[in-house]
């Protein structure tokens, strides 16, 4: 597991303000929108969040240093085994463990009061920083950009983190004061008998801290909507009803959050000539009686490149399915090609001259039961039907 003060480029000892900076200057080199693509830096800027998540708050950061990440996931991971407060000593829960040890000790409304006034305030802090919604939209793509792949230009309209104040919502650091109501908890605290209560602090709205001169801009959001481009890669192979996440590309997080993701679903509009099934594609060929009979050779339009020449057996019956290896579409997930089915049709000749129905009977005439094994083959099971 990565190191939060590594992943984020500052010492052990490095202040709130320094972490912050850090922080910033990180989020803006691996932000998605300037890495369009880039899985690594989308990889980084989800590091950078989780880093400066723990170490600008005070109490979580206490506990890290103290006994590393799980500990915040859970698992305390700090020294003791299995007893006391490193193993947990059968709790499931680092909380369950406090509030029954505090309850034994002044009872178990004294326990719970007690507790909330420890974590209450921590779980409260970690609720202002919110990560942004994420989005969904419908894009429609051709047959042969599902297939090929293509990228696609799209406008949306997302809220994004305010330049002039870096998202802060304040028009500068010193506009920025820790509200003196909850004391930066953003949360107060009532006891009412047995019982404690939280809510969201009237004065700061929960967040923590005032402002005392907002931005301009954002008028003390940190944030506000804008239109953007955005280029949406489209993997060859993808099919109609899939998704394509993309990292960061949401709405812009609240008080430092990270952004939102956003989803895009493809619809496939349907082609005229080709089918799709899986990854293989199927292409109906229709064929004249003396082509089928004599054999041929046919060109015949590919969606992947230029056309394919596919040879016609003689003697080639209806539906007969012609297969071409390697020719349908590539695997969304990088698992080689589907095939080209060829489905042979036969058409009967209409709108004969005489010429051509005079050639026809000479050529029924000349006809032997070799010439139609199938037809042949189907009459001498049906023949018992026909006795007397």
């Amino acid at each position: 597991m990565s190191d939060y003060y590594n992943v984020l480029g500052i010492s052990k000892g490095a202040t709130a303000d320094e972490i912050k900076k850090a922080y910033r200057k990180n989020a803006l080199k691996y932000h998605p929108d300037k890495n369009p693509g880039d899985a690594s830096a989308e990889k980084k800027f989800k590091e950078i969040s989780e880093a400066y998540e723990v170490l600008s708050d005070d109490k979580k950061r206490q506990i890290y240093d103290q006994y590393g990440a799980d500990a915040l996931k859970g698992g305390m991971g700090g020294p003791g085994g299995s007893g006391g407060m490193g193993g947990m000593g059968g709790f499931s829960s680092m909380e369950e463990a406090l509030r029954t040890f505090m309850g034994a000790f002044g009872g178990g409304g004294g326990g719970d009061s007690i507790f909330d006034s420890i974590f209450g305030q921590e779980q409260e802090q970690q609720s202002s920083v919110q990560q942004g919604a994420s989005k969904k939209m419908s894009l429609n793509i051709s047959f042969e950009e599902a297939v090929q792949g293509a990228e696609k230009e799209v406008v949306l309209t997302n809220y994004v983190a305010c330049e002039r104040c870096d998202g802060s919502g304040a028009a500068s650091a010193s506009a920025i004061k820790r509200c003196s109501r909850c004391q930066g908890s953003g949360m107060v605290h009532q006891s009412r008998g047995f019982f404690s209560m939280s809510s969201p602090c009237p004065t700061c709205h929960g967040q923590g801290k005032t402002i005392s001169d907002p931005c301009k801009e954002c008028h003390g959001e940190g944030r506000l909507k804008k239109k953007q481009n955005v280029t949406i890669k489209i993997p060859a192979g993808v099919d109609n009803g899939m998704r394509i996440r993309m990292g960061g590309y949401g709405d812009a997080g609240l008080s430092g959050g990270p952004p939102g993701d956003l989803y895009v679903y493809i619809n496939v509009e349907p082609h005229p000539v080709f089918q799709r099934d899986g990854d293989d594609i199927i292409i109906e060929l229709p064929i004249s009686f003396t082509e089928a009979a004599l054999g041929t050779k046919k060109e015949i339009p590919s969606p992947v490149g230029n056309s394919l020449r596919l040879d016609i057996p003689e003697g080639t019956q209806p539906d007969k399915v012609l297969r071409i290896k390697g020719k349908g579409t590539a695997n969304v997930h990088g698992q080689g090609h589907g095939d080209l089915l060829v489905r042979v049709t036969i058409e009967t000749p209409v709108r004969l001259s005489e010429k051509q129905k005079d050639l026809l009977k000479k050529f029924a005439e000349l006809e032997t039961e070799t010439n139609s094994p199938r037809k042949q083959n189907f009459f001498d099971k049906v023949k018992s039907f026909f006795k007397n």
